[in-house]
């Protein structure tokens, strides 16, 4: 059986991976959307920097993210001084932390499913006088649905288990910002600490499990030929 503070740590960990990709959702849709379509001005490397965070190590990616967000850095400067907001060692950092390594999983996934639609769907649309804006919202995102659905999936199983990016950016805080990965870690450098740390991987392999058994039923039906999209 779990520990009140073991609890915590799961529910802290669940808040945080959903919040991060939630988050990440809108510009995530938006972005796959235009790199479908190949209307992204300068796609190559917008294409590439999306998936920097999935090739450079995590603790590269808090560290670039700690020196963006620190009260002297570009962004947070701007949000301590006009918002009052400090991200470093918060529940944000750690939200920013896990959103901005699973974002490439997130937009990955779902621009394939954009892919997926053709574009004279769309047109279609504008032969009845609707705009771009009607087009995407009652034809685009209703045949995306499952696959939105299956990158929600997958960055959230990726935020679960984000460990390098979360300690460097929002630290090891216990009741704050400590997740799943962060209290194995300091279970493992505790003496006597195995079991406790057993008991948080069981809980961690099993959110992962669930997390790619969902995404993999979402995806089976984008790639039937039957289906153009979700």
């Amino acid at each position: 059986m779990l520990t009140g503070e073991e609890w915590e740590v799961v529910v802290l960990s669940v808040q945080v991976a959903l919040a991060a990709v939630a988050l990440a959702v809108p510009p995530g849709i938006w972005l796959a959307y235009r790199l479908a379509r190949r209307t992204m001005p300068g796609q190559f490397l917008v294409e590439n920097l999306v998936q920097l965070p999935l090739v450079l190590p995590p603790i590269v990616t808090g560290y670039l993210l700690l020196v963006a967000f620190s009260p002297e850095g570009p962004v947070g400067v701007l949000l301590s001084s006009v918002f009052g907001v400090r991200i470093p060692f918060s529940w944000a950092g750690a939200c920013i932390a896990a959103g901005v390594v699973a974002f490439p999983l997130l937009v990955q996934t779902m621009r394939v499913t954009f892919e997926q639609i053709r574009p004279e769907w769309e047109e279609a649309v504008y032969v009845y006088g609707g705009g771009s804006w009607a087009a995407f919202r009652y034809v685009v995102l209703p045949l995306a649905g499952r696959g939105i659905a299956a990158g929600f999936t997958l960055a959230f199983a990726r935020a679960i288990g984000e460990f390098g990016a979360t300690i460097v950016l929002a630290g090891n805080i216990p009741g704050r910002t400590r997740t799943l990965p962060l209290a194995i870690f300091t279970r493992l450098n505790q003496v006597g600490g195995d079991a406790a740390a057993w008991r948080l991987v069981a809980i961690a392999v099993g959110l992962s499990v669930c997390s790619l058994l969902l995404h993999t039923l979402l995806t089976r039906r984008l790639h039937d030929p039957r289906h153009p999209a979700g």
